[in-house]
């Protein structure tokens, strides 16, 4: 586990993984702060720093997770803000299915197990039960622009990593922030931001068996393309 602010950053990115089961135990504001301004440090475009982060927690937070619960189960058709695209087909289908496979396999749900998957799709709406959600927002001004995305997906992924080396466990998903009206009345998001992304975040319960889990990647070979090395 994380923790050790003594860590290489290799040792930091190889260890990280995505952690969907929490401790029930508060995360100090202080140190979210200090997990914050290292994530600001990302680079972004032009220094625009499009970013807003709302760190949730406590009432607002349990109020958003019976909010999202209940529309789902009624069946309210989601409203996520950010643009969704088309669903994954091909490789990438491919690979969202083999780590769907190791996490319901680390976890004991079977293909036929209905209740135990919807249980599981429901737990991403309550933001995995953690103590803390750190919702990522960005200026609706610059809604237009591929840069400002790319920008919010660098910060994010700063995020997790500092986190990491603090001990702090996240994953970050889009459950949580599908139902944006729920969202915004709760962690009162002004009208002037786009909801992008949420991540849960706290301290990893080492026993949910899903935390042990470590998402395969492509090697570089079959991802890179090399022109003009010798």
């Amino acid at each position: 586990m994380g923790g050790n602010p003594e860590q290489t950053y290799a040792e930091i990115v190889t260890g990280r993984r995505s952690i969907r089961g929490y401790l029930d135990r508060p995360v100090p504001r202080a140190l979210i702060e200090e997990v914050l301004a290292l994530a600001m440090r990302s680079p972004s475009s032009m220094n625009t720093q499009p970013w807003h982060f709302h760190v949730i927690t406590g009432e607002p937070l349990d109020a958003i997770r019976k909010g999202n619960t209940e529309n789902i189960l009624a069946g309210v058709p989601d409203s996520r803000e950010f643009r969704r695209g088309e669903p994954f087909a091909g490789v990438h289908r491919e690979r969202q299915v083999g780590v769907a496979k190791q996490l319901f396999g680390a976890m004991g749900i079977e293909r036929d197990d209905k209740d135990g998957r919807q249980d599981w799709v429901l737990r991403g709406f309550r933001q995995f039960d953690a103590p803390v959600c750190v919702i990522v927002t960005y200026d609706s001004e610059l809604a237009e622009s591929d840069d400002t995305a790319f920008d919010c997906g660098a910060v994010t992924t700063a995020l997790v990593n500092a986190a990491w080396s603090r001990g702090i466990g996240c994953v970050i998903n889009s459950q949580g922030i599908m139902q944006s009206p729920v969202v915004r009345e709760h962690a009162g998001i002004p009208d002037d931001q786009v909801i992008m992304k949420a991540v849960a975040m706290g301290w990893p319960d080492d026993s949910f068996a899903a935390n042990a889990v470590v998402s395969e990647r492509r090697p570089v070979a079959d991802a890179a393309r090399f022109v003009g090395f010798d």
